[in-house]
Order: C-alpha cells, then structure tokens, then sequence
C-alpha cells in the first residue's frame, strides 16, 4: 500500500479540489487503484463538500486534560492563582463562592494540581472533537471535527491517519489518498509521518511562493519525496517561472500547471470534483496528465519512468 499526502504551504491554493479529483482518477482509471481517503485538515476539513460521503461511525475525541476544582474542599487559599501561568484560576466573587478554572485559559499543565494542599484539584479529560468513518463514491473516507478553540489537532490528524492506513490494509486497497492541513505545524508533520510521496500545491503569487519553500523544507526534513503542482498557473506566468526556478533548486519536479478554470468553481458549488463535473475542461485535462504522471512515480501503474 502506498501514501500519498496532498500539502499546500498555505489555506486557499486547490488542495482539496484536487484530492477529490484525483480520488475520481483512483476509482475510476484504466485500471482503478482501490482507494482510502483520510482528510487531515481536522481544524477546517471539507473534503467531505466535495465527494458527498454518508457516515458510518463517528467517535469522540479526547484531547487534553484541564484543570477542575472541588468547590467543597476548596479553602481558598489561593496557591493556585499564583502559581497558574496562564491566567486561568478565577478567584472567588460575587458570581463563584470558590476558586473556577477557566477552560479556554487552563493549558493542562497541573501546576496548580500538586500545589493544592487541599487535594481540591483534579485533572479531567476533555473532548475536543470528533473523528469519522464514512463511505463514498470514491472509497472511504476518515475525516474529523476538531471543536473550536481546541488544541490537539495533531493527535486528532494521526488517529484520522492511522485509521485509514488500517482500514486500507484490511480491505486490500493500493493507496492511501491524505488530504493534508496547510502550513507547517503539527498537524502537517501528523499528516507526512510515513508518507511514500508528498504533492504541494502552490500558487504563483508571492505568499504561494514563500509558503511553497516552507513547505518543501518540511518535506525535505522528513526525507518524504516531493512534487509541485502549481494551480491557475496562467494567471502570473512570471511567478510561475520563479516557482519552477526555486523548485529546480531543490530539485524538485514541476509535474504540472493547472491553468485557471472557472469550471473549477462552479463544479465546487454543486458539490463535485472537476473530473466529475466536466471531464474535458481545461483543469480537468491537465489533472488527468498529473495523476498519471503521480501513479508513476508510487509505481502503481506498471509503467516505468
């Protein structure tokens, strides 16, 4: 089984339209490539707008732990606001006969757990969200919840990860599609553990550009093999060039420039990938080019380079 991660420095550059192509590619190419889909992006995830998944499970997610205090063994003493760093002991008034933590301030720490000399203070897990199994046209698909003002996503990004990797083993399927979270942070390392390949998509704007070089740098690190693609590739052909430039510095290929294509947007407001909206658009000409080109390289066509 292969994993192949799509990446995209920054939010807004196509990422998920073009998983959700690709997925269609898988499912329904010449010959189909049995698929699992896991969407990585737990802080906004919306592969599921796209291939219109019907779910078959869903579980909570347990982050971390916050603080909570006994109003009855509380003596009010106040060792705990001390010595909380961030703000989040609540002190006695009008409103609280006894010291509170505040939720979205308390970062688990339990500083204020082996200062109480009470034994007031309990640590207690917290859900921060939801992961799911779900099915779809395309295979199935592991995505999740992440409740706002949450942290943990990380964690969450490697359960939706694992359970696809294990669901793609039981059932025998080729290739573990993940459509990663944008930036560099924990999620993204999350998302590229493992990963046999790493796409990035980009833009030819600066911010894409700029984004783009992080992005490979944290590729790199993790020694993950990586391709470019670059998205309405026509829209700035001098910043296309400098992406092509920069990426040949790195060496790192170029697989392809998808053209602007207004399709894109319409086949999104209907709820479907390009390929499956209209297969012969502009776009969808040139994803069928990068999606050979991708199957290639993770050796699940045959084909030699």
């Amino acid at each position: 089984m292969k994993n192949l991660v799509i990446l995209s420095g920054k939010g807004g550059t196509g990422k998920t339209s073009i998983t959700a192509a690709f997925a269609n590619l898988a499912k329904n190419g010449n010959p189909p490539i049995k698929t699992v889909l896991a969407d990585a992006d737990v802080d906004a995830a919306n592969l599921e707008l796209v291939i219109k998944p019907k779910r078959v499970a869903s579980h909570e997610f347990i982050g971390g732990e916050i603080a909570v205090i006994n109003p009855d063994t509380c003596i009010r003493c106040g060792i705990c606001e001390q010595i909380c760093r961030f703000d989040a002991i609540l002190p006695p008034d009008s409103t609280r006969a006894a010291y509170q933590v505040d939720p979205i301030a308390c970062d688990g720490c339990a500083a204020c757990v082996y200062q109480c000399p009470e034994g007031a203070i309990q640590m207690q897990p917290q859900k921060a969200g939801y992961w799911y199994h779900s099915s779809s046209p395309f295979g199935d698909l592991f995505h999740a919840d992440l409740i706002p003002a949450q942290e943990n996503s990380g964690k969450l990004v490697t359960i939706v990860k694992q359970n696809g990797r294990l669901q793609a083993l039981d059932s025998g399927a080729s290739l573990l599609i993940v459509d990663g979270p944008p930036g560099i942070g924990c999620p993204v390392i999350s998302a590229v553990a493992g990963a046999d390949l790493g796409v990035i998509v980009t833009e030819p704007t600066p911010a894409g550009a700029h984004d783009l070089e992080r992005a490979l740098q944290t590729v790199q690190h993790f020694r993950i093999p990586a391709l470019v693609i670059i998205n309405k590739a026509d829209l700035n052909p001098d910043m296309t060039q400098a992406i092509k430039d920069a990426s040949k510095e790195r060496n790192v290929d170029v697989i392809g420039e998808i053209p602007f294509d207004p399709l894109i947007t319409t086949a999104m407001k209907q709820g479907q990938d390009i390929i499956t909206y209209q297969p012969n658009s502009p776009a969808s000409q040139v994803i069928q080019t990068i999606w050979k080109k991708i199957i290639i390289r993770l050796s699940l066509s045959g084909e030699e380079l």
